[in-house]
């Protein structure tokens, strides 16, 4: 073992897929790439980090709500320029040619071109951490869509896309909660 800088270790935990994350602040809705996300517990709840150099951030603590968009491998340069660009002074829904859909338990629009969408409402800001606790309250899966791949920043502005799923089902037959 080689020791490596201590400020890169979360390049090798990185957790889930890259998503989007869409708000609504009462007059227009926005976009944000957000790579730092978890699972919390199957109720489902999850966990965002982002703070106030984030333009949505004023938009999730005043309404408390939330699209999660998850994208595919196919709108990488899609998700990297949302990510580098401001909700302030860009409408990135028309900059970057996506199409929002209404909710139907939020203001917050779904992304019609992502693989899935998850209606979230707040229920935690953990100032500290800079995380904020999402409680999912709808999902659609866009089953029309061909690429399924998702997308796993590791820092540096590379990236790692999804590969071959492996079926370990029986094997954990007993251990997986129902329902799930």
């Amino acid at each position: 073992m080689r020791e490596m800088e201590l400020g890169k270790a979360f390049t090798l935990l990185e957790p889930g897929p890259v998503v989007l994350v869409t708000t609504h602040d009462g007059k227009k809705h926005n976009i944000m790439t957000i790579s730092w996300t978890m699972v919390l517990d199957f109720t489902p709840a999850f966990g965002i980090c982002t703070g106030a150099w984030n333009y949505s951030f004023a938009a999730l603590r005043k309404h408390r709500e939330c699209v999660i968009a998850i994208p595919t491998v196919d709108l990488l340069d899609e998700v990297v320029g949302i990510g580098t660009c401001s909700g302030a002074d860009t409408d990135k829904f028309d900059k970057f040619g996506l199409t929002p859909e209404p909710g139907k338990h939020v203001k917050a629009p779904l992304i019609k071109e992502c693989l899935a969408n998850i209606e979230c409402r707040v229920v935690d800001m953990v100032r500290k951490h800079n995380l904020i606790v999402l409680e999912g309250v709808a999902a659609y899966k866009n089953t029309a869509r061909k690429e399924k791949r998702t997308l796993h920043a590791v820092g540096d502005g590379t990236f790692i896309v999804d590969g071959d799923k492996l079926d370990r089902r029986k094997m954990m037959a007993n251990k997986i909660p129902a329902g799930v």
